[in-house]
């Protein structure tokens, strides 16, 4: 079979995905919410602006091994969904960083080994937030949106500080766990 760069060109369906047309829609718990911060869905909205990398989850399909006469063969085994990073821009009113940090201690606090009376159970201390995952048509049809489902932060990075840093506007990457994705809508140009 020849090099026929044509027949490529024509396996690219609209000139292919772009990585940085993405928003992470974030529904904070009540838990989370800083006293004092401005309307309940001010939170929300900062970060989907802030957010400035993330990633379409990935999963892992486990797989057992069973020797049979001196022979290994491979059976399914379980699914497993590995944590999930996003990084955020931070700004002077720290609405998303203060939020973040409110939300985990609520879940385990600082200084002894409580959990808030709000964030008893599960489904008071996490959220399924949403990766949508846009087109470069007009106006940005969504090709992908994965919902995580049951996600709640297990680490908030440190801000590194620095003299020597000009021009640049701090950042910190925040890791969740989840239970398992669902893929809300797949579309196709």
């Amino acid at each position: 079979m020849g090099f026929d760069v044509g027949q490529f060109r024509a396996q690219m369906v609209g000139d292919g995905a772009r990585p940085n047309l993405f928003e992470v829609i974030m529904p904070f718990p009540q838990i989370s919410r800083v006293q004092g911060s401005p309307s309940a869905g001010a939170v929300d909205q900062k970060f989907t602006f802030m957010c400035r990398t993330s990633q379409l989850p990935g999963s892992t399909l486990g797989a057992v091994p069973v020797n049979y006469f001196g022979r290994e063969i491979k059976l399914a085994g379980n699914r497993t969904f590995p944590e999930w990073t996003v990084t955020v821009l931070n700004d002077e009113d720290f609405l998303v960083r203060n939020t973040m940090e409110k939300w985990m201690n609520s879940i385990n606090s600082h200084r002894g080994n409580f959990r808030a009376a709000g964030a008893l159970s599960p489904s008071s201390y996490t959220v399924d937030p949403m990766v949508n995952h846009y087109g470069k048509e007009i106006p940005g049809p969504i090709i992908k949106q994965v919902k995580l489902i049951g996600c709640f932060p297990i680490d908030v990075s440190p801000i590194d500080l620095d003299w020597g840093q000009n021009d640049t506007i701090e950042e910190f990457a925040v890791t969740f766990a989840y239970q398992w994705t669902e893929d809300v809508r797949v579309g196709i140009l």
